[in-house]
């Protein structure tokens, strides 16, 4: 195979190191660095330079925060996406977007190739791979991982040693993560015993319940169109309000998930995630909607979730029938506007006060007292309506 200019999605980490120096090796060519801030706890001047220094021809290092959080966060949780009923998305929702900004890279700066350092066992081989085609099906994909034979730890870190990469390795963190402003996700090493216990030291961005402060903290989350705009009446950019978010979040022991899930290539794999600002953010949403949808619209978009959780989780952010079920979950959020309260307590979100201009929630009709717009004997009729079918199966029977 022959390319003149690769983009590999770069993080500094071993594996996209050793990727750096075999593709220089193998394909003779330059290849840029591309390596995206999403939220995630990093040197980037450390990375910058290492990339450098492992031969990159050039090091791109591009702030996506605000976009992370405004089209491909906001646009999943205004559709109550989650994965199995309980992943929410992190690291499936920031795959297409560091794909797409590679290939325009590729594009400004003449590559006809692409890289990345995601596994063949693996769910973001996928979403990487799905992207750059619909994106941009002329550019040639190389996948080391499904090539290459340094197909253990010890083989990858016998390479970097013989190539000079500075790459530390020690075992105070024996399993991988993946980490942006949505979540830190943790999984292999001593975590592919799904009987084990994750380490009590190993949550980076939450603290454990019962550490938490022992009085709740109230929150008041202001929501227009479906996506939220302020916090206790501060408005803030989407970043900005989901890191706030992830503070309040953390701080009250509010976001770990341990699950095994079903990954698209057909295995299960175990997986332990922080997600506070998330869980908090889906928490009030879904809430305010109770008041501002109709229940046969919330019906209808509640049966979609599960299949638009699939195509975010197996890599079809871009494609037509995505498209269409964003369009859909969207038009059902004009009326999504308002504010909730919750109480954050050890671990816990609760919803307990919500407010909106467009409530359908009306106390004349829901209340116990005395009024004078329902009359409960028209209940009679309706129930014996809806009873007739089950009436008729049971003389049937006899």
């Amino acid at each position: 195979m022959s390319v003149n200019k690769i983009v590999l999605a770069y993080s500094g980490g071993l594996d996209t190191s050793v990727i750096l120096k075999w593709l220089q090796e193998n394909y003779q060519c330059p290849v840029i660095a591309f390596a995206a801030d999403l939220g995630q706890d990093e040197d980037w001047d450390a990375v910058r330079e290492k990339g450098l220094t492992t031969g990159a021809e050039k090091v791109i290092i591009t702030d996506l925060k605000e976009t992370f959080v405004r089209e491909y966060i906001f646009p999943a949780f205004r559709a109550n996406a989650i994965y199995e009923g309980s992943y929410l998305l992190g690291t499936s929702l920031a795959r297409p977007l560091i794909a797409r900004e590679q290939v325009k890279i590729a594009e400004t700066e003449g590559a006809d190739a692409v890289s990345h350092g995601a596994t063949g066992k693996g769910n973001d081989q996928v979403r990487f791979e799905l992207t750059y085609m619909a994106l941009n099906p002329k550019l040639t994909i190389i996948a080391p991982w499904r090539i290459w034979d340094l197909n253990s730890r010890t083989k990858l870190v016998a390479y970097a040693e013989e190539h000079g990469i500075p790459v530390p390795v020690t075992k105070e963190k024996p399993y991988s993560s993946d980490e942006n402003l949505l979540h830190i996700s943790f999984e292999g090493g001593i975590l592919e015993d799904p009987w084990n216990e994750p380490d009590p030291a190993m949550f980076k961005m939450t603290t454990a319940p019962e550490a938490a402060p022992d009085s709740p903290t109230y929150i008041e989350i202001e929501f227009i169109q479906g996506n939220p705009v302020a916090i206790n009446g501060e408005k803030l950019s989407p970043a900005a309000l989901f890191t706030e978010l992830n503070r309040l979040g953390g701080e009250n022991g509010i976001g770990r998930l341990d699950m095994v899930e079903n990954r698209f290539v057909g295995m299960k794999s175990r997986g332990v995630y922080e997600t506070p600002g998330g869980t908090i953010l889906r928490t009030a949403h879904r809430d305010l909607e109770t008041i501002t949808l109709d229940r046969e619209v919330m019906r209808i978009r509640d049966s979609l979730v599960s299949r638009y959780s699939e195509l975010v989780y197996n890599g079809f952010w871009f494609s037509p029938e995505m498209r269409l079920l964003q369009k859909t979950m969207d038009e059902t959020q004009a009326t999504v506007n308002g504010t909730v309260r919750l109480k954050l307590y050890k671990g816990s979100c609760m919803p307990v006060g919500r407010k909106s201009d467009q409530s359908l929630y009306q106390e004349s009709f829901a209340t116990f007292e005395e009024d004078e717009v329902y009359n409960q004997a028209d209940a009679a009729g309706f129930i014996k309506l809806n009873a007739l079918r089950l009436q008729i199966e049971a003389l049937m029977k006899k």
